[in-house]
């Protein structure tokens, strides 16, 4: 397991600067009496042993879904279900 973190922050560190689309592996997430589908994309703004920083970040909601969170948010690698560069920050998709 140790193994697969090293090589997930060496892959996730020559990000830094990219945009980046991650989804965590809760159904449903609640942050600021809102809940919504565990999708986030942002600049990598850093990444250490463990986790990624997103900044700026946005929270795909169904009724905000380029909600702007004022706040850097920092991604566990255990709750990192997938992530991608290919998918723009600013894609529009189904989310109900």
């Amino acid at each position: 397991m140790e193994q697969i973190e090293d090589n997930l922050y060496e892959e996730l560190k020559k990000l830094i600067g990219d945009d980046l689309i991650v989804i965590t592996q809760a159904v449903q997430l609640n942050l600021l009496g809102q809940v919504f589908r565990p999708i986030f994309t942002g600049t990598v703004s850093d990444v250490q042993h463990g986790h990624l920083t997103l900044s700026p970040i946005i929270i795909k909601m169904v009724n905000a879904p380029f909600y702007n969170f004022p706040f850097p948010i920092s991604i566990p690698f255990e709750q990192i279900v997938s992530y991608s560069t290919e998918v723009p920050v600013d894609e529009v998709f189904p989310l109900a």
